[in-house]
């Protein structure tokens, strides 16, 4: 069976997330449905993070296997028809080994954070960010963050409902900056717990606010306690930006699993 990957771009505002749900439409659902339409199979797809309700991508990524054999380019452009007027676009098609795996194959993630930090409220880019009508300290949040880099166990940050087999996890890089009145938190790691990154995110708030002292993240983290944890970040300004891949002859490894960042 012919195998092939895509990487997708969406607005997660409308669905319920990526993965498909009984509650309502997901990404996953919408983009199932158009490649039914146009090749006549019904297929399930995988992707390689499962965001949550209102989460955006700029390149999230999945595998499909079909029956025939498509050109890729034929793939990309016939599921984008068949997609209109949702707000998802597949990037990029191409075909795969049979190995391959979106999911499994993925050797890190990286998100984006964006906090539009103005009196004014965003017009444009309303729901695309988290709006904070106070500026906030980007240094001391950045050295906050600091504290989270390496392999923990991230209790603290990790959603009641998460699933994951273990609250240890490796965050390989976390930056904060600023461009102007936006600021962007980028988070990248092999994987991660059930809104580990707006967990982080939004007890970094609390320290660009200077309601905590940077050495309040080192501490919240050590503790293991949820309870110690800031106000989650909402979903606005969560973006998950790319998926890094091993090469072909490494083989997937399925000790970790991706939860909603």
């Amino acid at each position: 069976m012919p195998r092939y990957r895509l990487t997708v771009e969406y607005d997660g505002r409308p669905y319920v997330g990526w993965q498909a749900q009984a509650n309502g439409r997901s990404v996953q659902q919408a983009i199932e449905e158009a490649i039914l339409r146009f090749s006549g199979e019904t297929v399930r797809i995988r992707g390689a993070g499962r965001t949550d309700a209102g989460v955006h991508a700029i390149g999230q990524v999945c595998h499909l296997d079909l029956a025939r054999p498509f050109a890729a380019q034929k793939i990309r452009e016939a599921m984008n028809a068949q997609l209109r007027p949702e707000p998802i676009a597949i990037l990029e098609a191409e075909a795969v080994d049979e190995g391959f795996d979106a999911r499994f194959s993925a050797a890190a993630r990286h998100y984006l954070y964006r906090i539009l930090d103005r009196r004014a409220p965003p017009a444009l880019d309303l729901g695309r960010v988290w709006h904070v009508p106070r500026r906030l300290d980007t240094e001391a949040m950045h050295a906050a963050a600091q504290a989270l880099v390496g392999k923990h166990d991230f209790t603290t940050f990790r959603a009641s409902e998460c699933q994951a087999q273990s609250p240890v996890k490796t965050l390989t890089a976390i930056a904060v900056s600023r461009q102007g009145d936006e600021v962007a938190v980028t988070v990248s790691a092999r994987s991660f717990l059930h809104n580990q990154v707006r967990s982080m995110v939004g007890s970094l708030k609390k320290v660009g606010e200077g309601r905590w002292p940077v050495e309040a993240i080192g501490a919240a983290l050590a503790a293991r306690d949820r309870a110690r944890c800031g106000p989650v970040a909402p979903p606005d300004g969560l973006y998950l930006v790319r998926v890094d891949y091993r090469s072909d002859a490494e083989q997937p490894v399925r000790d970790e699993d991706d939860e909603e960042a």
